[in-house]
């Protein structure tokens, strides 16, 4: 089991560029693009909370537990 960011859908859906919301939360445009790409091996729940706050969003719809065996294209 794992958990990953679904970060790039919920910038999709509400429509949110990596510079706004990298602005909007105060990280570097590099660690917010780690993060979108599921490369991170932690997340601070100071960064967790401004991007909920920043993309009016609970943590669960940003985490997901998956199998190790599913893809992470879904």
């Amino acid at each position: 089991m794992k958990i990953v960011l679904r970060l790039d859908r919920l910038m999709v859906e509400k429509k949110v560029s990596l510079t706004e919301l990298s602005e909007a939360v105060g990280i570097t445009l590099a660690n917010l693009s780690i993060l979108k790409n599921n490369k991170a091996r932690a997340v601070r729940f100071t960064t967790l909370a401004a991007l909920c706050t920043a993309l009016e969003c609970q943590p669960g719809d940003l985490l997901e537990c998956i199998e190790d065996d599913e893809q992470d294209g879904s």
